[in-house]
């Protein structure tokens, strides 16, 4: 009678072991071996074709060949992504050495025919020109210089090589031009670097218009939030008078009101003190 009653118990006693041991066996530690080669896959790795060949299940086994020809597949477009990468990288080097070499080109040009100018107005408009074109050079060579580590344009460095390039090509009669610079390390993107470097020009220019010998201010000190900073271009010359008035409303106005459109902000203008004054989009400190 005892050995009645206790052999269904040892008999499913022993099922569910012999089930525990197979399932743990066959399928439990099948799939967290595979769960720990999913888990330690790396992008452009392929996994171990020994390791899916061990599992004991076939259907596993296949599930494992399955990831594992995904994993091919990705390795694959990883590294086509990659060789397309360095194709790019490469095109877009090229086309801003030639984008350089243009714009020196065309300033070279300028130069040469403002040489040969008949008239002193002529000359004038010559170094308008060229002071343009040197601002955009400007701006593109230290975009290029900064392509690698996108961290944006050095705002200081860019102001730095303007103010010299304005100061070169000063016409006659401005040996007591002076622009002192005040600008805190800040880094913008191409396009606010661009705008920027239009409109300290016009600026600058419509300073030396009223007064060839003008003593300039430019600033840049940081605005009411951290994306923001206060460019500031000051000047005895851009006190409000009839000949301020008059360049301003007959060639200069339109321009600096299109440029700070384009910085998506309003230039105020200070007419006791002699000042323009812009917010403008930061991305950051160099």
């Amino acid at each position: 009678m005892l050995i009645a009653m206790l052999f269904p118990i040892l008999m499913w006693f022993a099922a569910a072991s012999i089930g525990w041991f197979i399932v743990d066996r066959l399928l439990i530690r099948p799939l967290r071996q595979l769960r720990t080669a999913v888990a330690a896959y790396v992008p452009g790795e392929e996994i171990d074709p020994d390791e899916v060949r061990a599992l004991p299940a076939q259907e596993i086994r296949e599930l494992g060949d399955t990831f594992r020809t995904i994993s091919r597949t990705v390795a694959a477009h990883e590294a086509g992504l990659a060789e397309g990468l360095v194709r790019q990288t490469r095109l877009t080097r090229e086309v801003h050495h030639r984008v350089k070499n243009n714009l020196q080109v065309i300033s070279s040009l300028i130069n040469f025919h403002a040489r040969s100018a008949k008239s002193v107005e002529a000359s004038a408009a010559y170094a308008g020109i060229q002071r343009r074109v040197d601002a955009l050079a400007v701006v593109h060579r230290h975009h290029f210089a900064e392509m690698e580590e996108h961290r944006g344009l050095s705002l200081r460095s860019v102001i730095g090589e303007l103010a010299s390039n304005i100061r070169a090509t000063a016409p006659e009669g401005s040996s007591g031009l002076g622009i002192l610079l005040d600008v805190e390390p800040w880094l913008v993107n191409q396009d606010v670097g661009i705008a920027i470097a239009f409109l300290i020009t016009e600026i600058v220019e419509l300073a030396m218009s009223c007064n060839p010998e003008a003593q300039i201010r430019i600033t840049v000190k940081p605005g009411d939030t951290s994306d923001r900073a206060v460019l500031r271009v000051s000047s005895p010359s851009l006190v409000d008078c009839d000949a301020f008035q008059s360049a301003v409303r007959d060639r200069y106005g339109r321009v600096m009101e299109g440029l700070s459109r384009q910085l998506r902000s309003k230039l105020h203008h200070d007419p006791l003190i002699g000042a323009y004054e812009i917010s403008i989009a930061v991305t950051g400190r160099d």
